[in-house]
């Protein structure tokens, strides 16, 4: 018998990556008798996937065409969700975007990550402390973004300094940045770590979680874990998961933005479009009270 293949190609940062496994689950489900083979720059998030048959690095793909769709039965979902008429207008949430834009039937498949016995082991070890583990995560994005801090997306320093200050005494507090922008004092500082799988893994060993809108909010949704999530350019409704406690700041409302475009903000913030003045934008006790009840 002939064999079919959906092909599913990813582009983008690891947040992405990590809803991109709920699109793969979307595409099994409507196509089960399909091989679904994987193109990713990050390989590693789907490779424990069961329903997964082949996993390739973007770059990594010697014979593809020949293998799989030069005369194949292959059906190829590769397009952005991110340029999606819902999602510009914050409409539906991106992962229902991307499996509509594929004309799939979605029935809220949500993002999962599988470990392997050898990836538990050796994060069990890396991530040992002699406290319960806190995680806070400050900054998101690559360290070769624009801006060294995104206003957009970034934690407040004055937040974040004063959680610290409220949970340092009975939590080892693990603070997840870029390796160019501030460190906490008094926390361990993480920029980096041997792995994708093994930065995520960090959350698996934490018992409290407070972060923004990045990666580490889709791993704690695929992982169960509720979580305090910050939210200040992008919206909840379309990146984030009501599974969460997902408080949105309070900007000003007569923002201009002379150089958004299909977007309101930039994820990387540019500065001339900052509309905070030196407000709060962030409630301490509303944080604190939400974290309280994880």
């Amino acid at each position: 018998m002939k064999k079919k293949y959906s092909i599913f190609h990813i582009e983008g940062g690891l947040g992405k990556h990590i809803m991109a496994t709920a699109v793969a689950q979307c595409i099994k489900n409507n196509y089960p008798d399909r091989e679904l083979i994987i193109v990713a720059a990050y390989p590693e998030i789907f490779l424990n996937i069961d329903f997964i048959d082949k996993v390739y690095r973007i770059g990594s793909t010697p014979y593809f065409y020949q293998d799989y769709i030069e005369g194949k039965d292959s059906f190829i979902f590769r397009n952005e969700p991110y340029f999606t008429t819902d999602y510009i207008n914050q409409t539906s949430h991106l992962i229902k975007s991307w499996c509509d834009l594929f004309q799939l039937k979605y029935i809220g498949e949500s993002p999962q990550l599988v470990f392997n016995r050898a990836q538990e082991l050796e994060a069990t070890n890396f991530w040992n402390r002699d406290k319960p583990i806190m995680v806070i995560q400050t900054n998101g994005g690559p360290s070769t973004q624009d801006n060294i801090n995104s206003w957009t997306r970034d934690m407040p320093l004055l937040i974040s300094n004063e959680i610290v200050q409220s949970y340092n005494k009975d939590y080892h507090i693990i603070q997840v940045t870029r390796d160019n922008t501030f460190h906490i004092p008094g926390v361990e500082v993480i920029t980096n770590v041997p792995s994708s799988m093994m930065f995520l893994s960090l959350l698996k060993f934490s018992q409290k979680r407070l972060l923004i809108d990045s990666s580490l909010q889709h791993a704690a949704k695929a992982f169960n874990l509720k979580s305090t999530v910050l939210w200040i350019g992008n919206s909840p409704n379309t990146l984030g998961y009501d599974f969460h406690d997902n408080i949105v700041a309070n900007l000003p409302s007569n923002m201009k933005l002379p150089d958004s475009y299909m977007e309101k903000y930039h994820i990387h913030g540019s500065p001339h479009e900052c509309p905070i003045k030196g407000e709060a934008i962030f409630n301490k006790e509303e944080i604190i009270s939400s974290i309280e009840n994880q």
